[in-house]
């Protein structure tokens, strides 16, 4: 198998939750996510920063497209977290222009978990990191083509 060593635009991925926003963002060869950061607002509703914060990740990283973390039940079903994604990635597609896909963002947390575990990172220090690493997680995933997808 020969690799591809064209360089491509970047993908961001968001992990959106209700008071923070993980990013993460694809090298340019697609081929691996890294963390950036996370987005930290005091109210659920205040989303203002939020956007103007992912208005100049995207203008640094010019990426082709955003990748969001859907927060699918357990069962497939949809709860209420997944009305207030589709909310934010309404308001992505309208403020930015890029496409925005969904993708399953089931155990990513729990990942992020054990991975810091598995690091040594301090318990009392894991929720400084774990909304980051869920981003890179869910990117990675789509990335790797091994994440249930939507448009």
């Amino acid at each position: 198998m020969e690799l591809d060593h064209t360089l491509k635009r970047r993908i961001l991925g968001l992990d959106f939750g209700n008071k923070t926003c993980g990013v993460a963002v694809s090298d340019q060869l697609g081929m691996s996510a890294h963390g950036v950061e996370i987005i930290r607002r005091e109210k659920k509703t205040k989303l203002r920063a939020t956007y103007r914060r992912i208005g100049e990740l995207i203008e640094e990283y010019d990426p082709e497209k955003i990748v969001l973390g859907l927060p699918l039940n357990m069962d497939n079903s949809e709860g209420w977290r997944v009305e207030d994604t589709y909310a934010f990635r309404d308001e992505l597609v309208s403020k930015f222009g890029l496409p925005v896909i969904l993708t399953d963002e089931r155990l990513t947390t729990v990942e992020a978990y054990e991975i810091m575990e598995e690091t040594g990172v301090k318990r009392e220090d894991m929720h400084l990191y774990v909304d980051e690493i869920a981003a890179m997680l869910i990117l990675q995933r789509y990335m790797d083509g091994s994440a249930e997808t939507r448009e």
